[in-house]
């Protein structure tokens, strides 16, 4: 009897061994796919933001160009304003400087500037 006893401890020790080495391979494995799917998930999340920062860099430079084309209508108005203030001081200079010397050196009774 011993001799079958031993003969089922050996056969135990064998499937023990057998059954570790299959949780080993299992184990390493796991660690595979898990290292595998962790590269996978960076590979995606570059592409994904690659992709976002194409889009953010399309939408500014649409939207910057359009505030381009404003800004450079707004100038353009602007100086063609100052343009005209220019010339219209140009030509009116005399008469306002006439003006003002006037209002300042000929005096205005009272009584009359009340009404």
């Amino acid at each position: 009897m011993s001799a079958q006893n031993s003969a089922g401890i050996q056969t135990l020790l064998d499937a023990e061994r057998d059954a570790s080495k299959i949780v080993q391979k299992a184990r390493e494995y796991r660690t595979k796919r898990v290292r595998e799917a962790r590269d996978e998930a960076k590979k995606e999340i570059e592409a994904y933001k690659a992709q976002k920062e194409a889009e953010f860099k399309k939408f500014e430079a649409e939207h910057t160009q359009g505030n381009k084309a404003a800004q450079d209508e707004a100038d353009a108005e602007a100086e063609a304003r100052i343009r005209e203030i220019k010339e219209s001081g140009s030509k009116n200079r005399e008469q306002v400087i006439k003006d003002l010397l006037h209002a300042v050196f000929t005096p205005v009774p009272e009584a009359m500037a009340a009404h």
